[in-house]
């Protein structure tokens, strides 16, 4: 009788480790797989709630945006194709070796997969290059927000001394050299004067015109409810929930758009970057960077904005665990500008399985890459 009942007991606790297991994706949930599936193959509105903590900006994940620049007026069309020659010019810097494709590359989708840029006499820049795609949408450019447009933004790069070191006072006049350019920036603006006005609305026309490519999660929305496989379904679902991303990366984009601390600040060593406040000066802004979206995250390694990880294990690990937290030296007791942590970052205590099938749904966020060229320059 007692190994009977030893019998059973084993053969009970072995159906509730394989039930545990079996629902341990799903954020202790009694939702299955087939469950998972059912309801987010409803409209976004009757998806499970999302765990979202109070000052979260948040907004339900969504299909693929079109571009605000009508590209398809002919007159537009005319500045963009000036902004995309502009873009691929190496002319535009002080060397006359490095363009803005330099460091945004489409083949690498508009990023150059490098830690950190390297610009003007092979200097090292701060901050790694973010994506190009889909940067119409931002309200501030630049990992510290530091401009409030793509015009604004353009002048930087170009007249940065460890990027392209051209200076921007001389630049209209150098291209005014160049016969070649005339009858586009004709075309374009209407005459052939040339401005650093003309030369930066035209880059940041064509910048907008840049937007990633439909997803397998776009064709999910839209009606293919075989575009994710089971993995990454669990993936949504806990990017929505227990993994807490959607708290930052909301939206049909991944982001909300705002400045966060990722305990990232470096603060008082070597490679201390203040983020936000060196463009506010308000001590709650100190190592606060934008959000980055989301799509083709997969493909835009190294992350972060010092490019810190080159593998996305190392980035999962790390929010698993909450995060770096800055150490407080005796003398940074009363520091008003001792960096601290966002709130919405929390110890998420994944499993490995768990991890994976969120890699996975951020698979089911790349696309094919849009290979951009100018095969001529204007001379």
């Amino acid at each position: 009788m007692n190994k009977v009942f030893i019998a059973l007991a084993l053969i009970l606790t072995g159906l509730i480790l394989f039930s545990f297991q079996s629902s341990n994706f799903n954020n202790d949930d009694d939702l299955s797989i087939d469950s998972l599936r059912k309801v987010y193959s409803k409209p976004t509105s009757e998806w499970p709630k999302p765990t979202v903590d109070q000052g979260a900006v948040f907004e339900e994940l969504g299909e693929l945006p079109p571009t605000p620049v009508d590209v398809k007026n002919d007159s537009v069309k005319k500045v963009i194709e000036l902004g995309k020659i502009l873009f691929f010019d190496p002319r535009l810097s002080g060397s006359n070796q490095i363009s803005c494709s330099s460091c945004h590359a489409p083949d690498l989708h508009w990023a150059d997969g490098r830690q950190v840029s390297i610009g003007h006499d092979h200097l090292a820049n701060i901050r790694n290059a973010p994506s190009l795609e889909n940067v119409w949408f931002y309200k501030k450019l630049f990992w510290d927000g530091r401009a409030n447009s793509l015009e604004e933004q353009g002048e930087s790069p170009i007249g940065a001394h460890n990027e392209m070191h051209q200076d921007t006072k001389a630049l209209a006049k150098k291209l005014s050299k160049i016969k070649g350019y005339k009858p586009y920036f004709t075309d374009a603006f209407g005459d052939a004067k040339i401005t650093n006005q003309k030369i930066f609305e035209s880059l940041a026309t064509f910048q907008r015109s840049i937007v990633s490519r439909r997803t397998a999660f776009d064709r999910f929305l839209a009606k293919d409810k075989k575009a994710l496989t089971d993995q990454q379904i669990v993936g949504l679902h806990l990017f929505r929930t227990k993994a807490r991303c959607i708290n930052c990366h909301s939206g049909p984009l991944f982001t909300d758009n705002e400045f966060h601390n990722d305990g990232l600040t470096y603060y008082g060593r070597k490679y201390e970057d203040l983020g936000l406040y060196n463009v506010t000066k308000k001590p709650e802004d100190v190592g606060k960077f934008k959000t980055p979206g989301l799509r083709n995250v997969m493909k835009t390694a190294p992350w972060f904005h010092n490019g810190l990880f080159p593998d996305m294990d190392g980035v999962m690990n790390m929010y698993n665990m909450g995060m770096p937290v800055q150490r407080v030296k005796p003398e940074q007791l009363n520091d008003p500008l001792l960096p601290k942590n966002d709130k919405l970052l929390k110890g998420l205590r994944l499993s490995n399985a768990e991890k994976d099938a969120l890699v996975s749904f951020l698979e089911a966020l790349s696309s094919p890459t849009v290979l951009i060229r100018v095969e001529t320059l204007p001379q």
